[in-house]
């Protein structure tokens, strides 16, 4: 070899050395960590060039978890500054592995669903960040949703979750059934209710005019009663579900099966099953149920639930709303989650279509969804909807009222002994 070449061989090695040695401290994308490596708060760094990544959890497992993916998916083509990845967790062991995910920090995501009631005991354990200051950079206004789901949201005056929908209970009643009775339409009020069972009743023929479950959903059934009759299921201070006003209404609902409206015993999904099969006339339950009424080619309706209490009217009702970690403080991230958040407020008809009502006061107003009949129907109880009490751990103090309220529809206990019974065991779990 020539010196001529010797030289300009080693003039290309050095080159070579200090592109790599420049490679090297850039970490390949101008913004200190690998591309594929993940910030502590879940998003990775956008860099020159790349987009800012969002970890997005939700438990929507169901058959509502294409519908949420439809509508990120859209996001992420709408614009390229911005990746939303859309993760899916088992419904039944989402807040097991939120709580691992939010007490390690590891695969923590930026943005989450959550369920309205959970928002006052993550709030409380510091997990939560306000999103106050998030919305407001975003043009994201409070004011732009149903007010139940925002006040319930808002602690010591921070906002912690903006809604995306309201999932209040509403009844399902068989058309087909209602015409044979000569039942013009739903009943609003508990005369029209009693009269139109019994009319729909024929025990011959082994239909019911309405199967009361005695398991699921009473969750929802039982607060609704309790309200509009005057009563509350906490005081303030402690629970309150064994009131006159509580024990009235499983006496009328008990009542419906001591007379034969009702068959005795329903067991777990035992009244759905009578509906699908078009051998129970009436069904309390929620919006999810939709697409399975769908599928079988039912002939039903659906209506608010009747004001069956003597006081006033008043649904229980759950919500889906977007909550984000307290870990998560880089800007561009937070940034990113409002951008979202901004978008899904006026582009989140996919969801509706999953059957749900949505929380965004634009989305209700607009003429797509207002072209949507179940829908509106459901978005109508907003109003007077009212969610599980404000009062850290409920879900455990209130656990004992399912399993002695079953012992009263299946006539095991007394109404008021039943009530008592899980009124004890509720205020022991307080203590605790």
């Amino acid at each position: 070899m020539s010196k001529a070449s010797n030289k300009f061989s080693m003039l290309l090695l050095m080159v070579s050395i200090v592109a790599l040695i420049a490679a090297g401290c850039s970490g390949g994308n101008n913004g200190g960590n690998n591309a594929g490596e993940q910030t502590a708060n879940g998003g990775k760094d956008a860099g020159s060039g790349k987009k800012t990544d969002i970890l997005f959890w939700s438990p929507f497992s169901g058959s509502d978890g294409p519908f949420m993916k439809k509508i990120v998916d859209k996001y992420n083509g709408s614009q390229d500054q911005y990746k939303v990845n859309f993760v899916i967790q088992p419904n039944g062991e989402y807040y097991k592995q939120l709580d691992v995910a939010l007490s390690t920090g590891k695969e923590s995501p930026d943005l989450m669903i959550m369920h309205v009631d959970q928002v006052p005991t993550y709030a409380s354990k510091d997990q939560l960040q306000p999103i106050d200051g998030m919305a407001s950079g975003a043009g994201i206004n409070k004011t732009d949703f149903a007010e139940a789901a925002t006040e319930y949201s808002t602690l010591d005056g921070k906002w912690y979750s903006i809604p995306l929908d309201i999932h209040p209970l509403v009844m399902y009643y068989n058309k087909d059934l209602f015409e044979k009775a000569g039942i013009a339409g739903a009943p609003t009020n508990r005369a029209e209710f009693d009269d139109a069972v019994q009319k729909l009743t024929d025990k011959s023929k082994g239909v019911y005019g309405y199967a009361v479950p005695t398991l699921w959903p009473q969750q929802f059934i039982f607060p609704t009663l309790v309200w509009q009759n005057g009563g509350e299921l906490w005081n303030g201070t402690d629970v309150a579900y064994n009131s006159q006003e509580a024990v009235e209404m499983v006496q009328w609902l008990r009542g419906m099966v001591d007379s034969g409206v009702s068959p005795a015993n329903v067991q777990q999904d035992g009244e759905n099953t009578l509906f699908l099969q078009g051998k129970n006339a009436i069904q309390f339950n929620g919006p999810w149920m939709k697409s399975q009424f769908d599928e079988a080619g039912l002939n039903y309706g659906v209506a608010p639930v009747p004001q069956i209490g003597k006081a006033k009217q008043a649904v229980f009702a759950g919500s889906h709303g977007f909550v984000v970690p307290k870990s998560v403080t880089d800007e561009k991230v937070t940034a990113g989650i409002g951008d979202f958040l901004k978008y899904v407020s006026t582009n989140s008809m996919d969801w509706a279509e999953s059957g749900q009502a949505l929380a965004s006061k634009p989305m209700l107003e607009s003429d797509a969804f207002k072209a949507l009949e179940f829908q509106n129907s459901v978005a109508s109880a907003f109003p007077y909807v009212q969610f599980a009490p404000n009062v850290l751990n409920w879900g455990t103090i209130s656990e004992p009222i399912w399993g002695e309220l079953n012992n009263a529809l299946l006539g095991k206990k007394e109404a008021q002994k039943a009530l008592d019974d899980a009124a004890a065991k509720s205020q022991q779990a307080l203590k605790k």
